[in-house]
């Protein structure tokens, strides 16, 4: 019976995976019987096929035509049809985050997992940024909203981005496909698929794909000379075999292989500060984007500042091995999936983004990361005439190996110079901004008065600077054990009334051993400011020393951290789970009701933490947790040929793990309390005019952190950074976002064919900081991709026109305080209550952009 199905499904896979926000591409709908009603549409969302509107989930899915249309190769190009979720990228593309219904975890630690999971033909990924690469030949792409943990496992609390690729087909095709476009974009792409055997088939999928870089840079003092940024370079191949030796086995095995070597990524002004003269005057020209007047909004310019490489050499590779046994005598089947994967990354940074040389890290393997997955699961699943049901278990276990590394530059020292003497000068202008300053902190014994006459006039500058060259060598090793037991039982009371309960519990098991080192005297400075800390405070203020003695102890540059090294372990068990109920008052409206509890796991913060110069004892971060309640309809109307759906949501999540950069160090914090809630809704038409499709969705979400002090944080020295969150809507939560596409595509004589397709989504503004500061803010904004198609009515040959972002907005992805230039926050309240004061705040913004506008044109050929 599997043999049957598995020759019968490989012929006609294209006809399956319809569109729930979207709509099969009229390639399909001439020549393969694509999908004209509602009821075509099919999901493996829990585990097993089911029509779209028999799910009480709600759920997105996305079929190849469709993706190709929108212009989708990899997730972050998935947002675009999908109301309510972003995807951004930061100083790399591994640090890819995934958010839905504002909900995600900034992937730029790999310590953190993600809130929403990615799924690949069953395999469990880690970390989002494996799923910004070329997909390759896709079925379908389904995205979960809600908790989705009893299927789906851990660390997918807001949602699941389930992907299915293409499997082996025992009937033979070939497939080409070339692309040209601006920023001199080439790309080339093949498949073959085919039986080898009566029993054996495969399918080889192989693309290579470059573009120069979206910004332009100025080197400054260089060595850098690269002049742009964010290129695309990489090549992705994957083979499958599909064994049937039969009529009830399947065993499926998935090789596939990902390289990057690109240079990514420079941020951007988008506000200069009054440090602007240090960067300016210690940089071969003005080493950034010159303030306007005020300190007031930059306007938007790619122009990019970076003397120090952006490298990324980035390596994706697994296998997997998938076994189906039906046994149709009990109506069950036995399914395994085995997986082992490896992703790897090693990657250079400016990190100042300034042509001065201030700070950075090398693209020479010590900064990076290696990541090591082993997956096992095994799951039952049968069926009776009331009673759909699956048992099962997981396993994995994963190795994180994290280098870091800092470099001074050569102006490092006269930088640090340059902000103290700006700062005493503010209070004593008879001290001077001056970037030769720094021995005088540092000189040997140094007194009060000493240290009050070198300030003035260099007299006694004698003590030691910041070291030019690598500081810091720091390693991370971290091992995850897991191991789940789940369930998920769909009982059909009646006709009408199903109820579907899920349990799984999940046991978790960390260890971290890590290794903190200083190089070549690094530390030193910061040392001899401390042992002068009596003389900084007679000269300047008691008051005024530890702030002082701070900006030497910053964690790259603290001695505390010499040969340090962290040894802890921790284990812990959750139980989560669902209940669901669906009725049916009809063959064309079902309404259901959820909750559903969801977990994400507890983990190690793998970076460098201290509170003032202290490190912090623990790198531990605990486990987040939570509650969501769902109340859905879904309507099939017109003959089936209209989708309407629409979902009320509330969602608590608890110790909410917020990951945020200070300007200085990725910082960790359970927030105790966010919520979200909101309405998502659905719209579908297959139009009585041939060729004619209609599609959209529109997301509400109102997501909000509950009201905290600094006694309900894990470090309660993080507070004055965070001091905008009690109470404020969340970073990357637009209020409002829909999508829409229309798609037209029908014979026009002669053996031909033409059409066009439109993808658009409109998000109202929202801050794309995690500190929520007001300079973050993106404004409202809309996306729109557009493709027109000519070629042969048996889809022989193809060319496509395609635009992507053809209005050209110009928006930002996440906009950062930029290391070391200005302060945002206060040391004291300000009068709204927070430590913010707009009036006060003299930080430099940066940012990393939405890609520009980008066209081309694409040849495919199939046979």
């Amino acid at each position: 019976m599997r043999r049957t199905t598995i020759l019968r499904h490989t012929a006609s896979a294209a006809v399956v995976g319809a569109v729930a926000f979207g709509f099969a591409g009229v390639a399909s709908a001439q020549s393969q019987d694509a999908p004209t009603t509602v009821d075509d549409i099919i999901v493996t969302a829990q585990k097993r096929e089911q029509n779209l509107q028999d799910v009480p989930i709600v759920v997105t899915s996305l079929n190849q035509q469709t993706l190709d249309n929108a212009g989708v190769r990899d997730i972050k190009d998935l947002q675009i049809l999908t109301p309510g979720m972003t995807v951004t990228s930061t100083q790399s593309e591994t640090s890819t985050t995934a958010r839905i219904r504002g909900v995600g975890t900034v992937g730029d630690n790999p310590g953190l997992e993600s809130s929403v999971g990615v799924v690949i033909d069953g395999v469990y990924r880690s970390r989002n940024g494996v799923g910004f690469g070329d997909l390759g030949e896709l079925q379908r792409i389904e995205v979960l909203k809600g908790p989705q943990g009893t299927l789906f496992g851990k660390n997918t609390s807001a949602g699941v981005i389930n992907i299915i690729t293409e499997a082996p087909s025992f009937t033979p095709g070939y497939s080409l496909e070339l692309t040209a476009g601006n920023y001199d974009a080439l790309g080339a792409a093949g498949s073959v698929t085919g039986p080898i055997t009566e029993t054996l088939a495969m399918r080889l999928f192989a693309a290579r794909r470059v573009r120069d870089g979206f910004y332009t840079v100025d080197t400054g003092d260089g060595p850098r000379t690269n002049t742009d940024d964010q290129n695309q370079d990489m090549f992705t191949t994957r083979g499958q075999l599909l064994w049937l030796p039969n009529d009830n086995t399947s065993v499926r095995l998935i090789g596939d292989y990902t390289k990057r070597d690109e240079y990514c990524c420079t941020g951007v002004q988008i506000r200069t500060g009054p440090t602007y003269p240090f960067v300016d005057g210690l940089s071969n020209g003005t080493g950034q984007r010159p303030p306007v007047t005020g300190f007031g909004a930059l306007p938007f310019s790619r122009q990019a500042f970076a003397n120090r490489g952006t490298g990324q050499e980035v390596e994706d590779k697994g296998l997997s091995l998938e076994v189906n046994f039906d046994m149709p005598e009990r109506n069950m089947t036995l399914t395994s999936l085995t997986s082992v994967r490896d992703w790897s990354a090693d990657i250079g940074m400016d990190i100042d983004y300034t042509g001065a040389d201030i700070l950075y890290r090398n693209q020479d393997g010590q900064y990076g990361f290696n990541v090591k997955n082993y997956t096992q699961e095994f799951r039952l699943a049968g069926q009776t005439d009331r009673l759909d049901w699956l048992v099962g278990l997981f396993a994995t276990r994963e190795d994180i190996d994290r280098g870091d590394s800092y470099f001074f530059g050569a102006d490092y020292t006269p930088f640090l110079s340059f902000l103290l003497t700006a700062r005493l000068n503010a209070a004593n202008p008879a001290i001077p901004i001056n970037p030769g300053r720094i021995p005088c902190f540092t000189a040997p014994g140094q007194t009060a008065a000493g240290l009050g006459a070198c300030l003035v006039a260099g007299v006694g500058a004698t003590g030691p600077g910041f070291i030019v060259g690598q500081g810091v060598a720091d390693n991370y090793e971290q091992r995850s054990d897991s191991i789940a037991l789940f369930t998920n039982n769909t009982w059909r009371v009646t006709d009408q009334f199903d109820v579907t309960l899920g349990l799984r519990y999940t046991y978790d098991s960390k260890s971290l051993d890590a290794l903190q080192t200083n190089l070549n005297g690094n530390g030193g400075t910061c040392a001899a400011a401390i042992a002068n800390q009596a003389a900084i405070g007679g000269a300047l203020g008691a008051a005024n020393a530890p702030t002082i003695i701070g900006n030497f102890c910053l964690p790259w540059a603290n001695p505390l951290y010499a040969n340090r090294s962290i040894s802890e372990e921790e284990s812990n068990g959750e139980l989560s789970g669902t209940i669901k109920g669906a009725y049916r008052f009809n063959d064309s409206v079902m309404t259901y009701a959820s909750y559903a509890r969801g977990y994400k796991s507890f983990g190690y913060n793998l970076d460098r933490v201290q509170n003032g110069i202290t490190p912090v004892p623990s790198l531990l971060f605990p486990s987040e947790m939570v509650d969501s309640f769902e109340l859905g309809v879904k309507t099939t109307l017109a003959n089936r040929t209209v989708l309407l759906n629409a979902t009320v949501f509330d969602q608590t999540f608890n110790d909410f793990q917020l990951n945020t950069f200070l300007g200085t160090a990725f910082v960790v914090e359970s927030i105790p309390e966010l919520k979200t809630r909101g309405v998502d809704a659905d719209f579908l038409w297959f139009t009585p005019i041939e060729g004619l499709s209609l599609g959209g969705g529109v997301t509400y979400t109102d997501t909000k952190y509950g009201d905290f002090t600094a006694n309900d944080l894990t470090n309660p020295g993080n507070f004055p950074q965070l001091s905008l969150l009690p109470g404020a809507r969340a970073a990357f939560a637009p209020k409002w976002s829909a999508t829409g596409q229309i798609n037209f595509e029908r014979s026009v004589g002669n053996g031909l064919r033409a059409g066009a397709s439109l993808s658009a989504k409109y998000s109202t503004e929202y801050n794309t900081g995690s500190d929520l500061l007001p300079w973050k803010m993106q404004d409202a904004m809309t996306l729109v991709n557009g493709r027109i198609s000519f070629g042969a009515e048996d889809e022989r040959w193809t060319i496509d026109l395609w635009g992507q972002n053809i209005t050209d907005e110009k928006y930002v992805q996440v906009a950062y305080n930029a290391p070391l230039q200005g302060n945002a926050f206060q040391t004291t309240v300000q009068p709204n209550g927070t430590f913010y004061n707009p009036a006060l705040d003299t930080q430099t913004y940066d940012a990393y952009l939405g890609q520009p506008r980008t066209y081309g044109v694409t040849l495919r050929l199939r046979y």
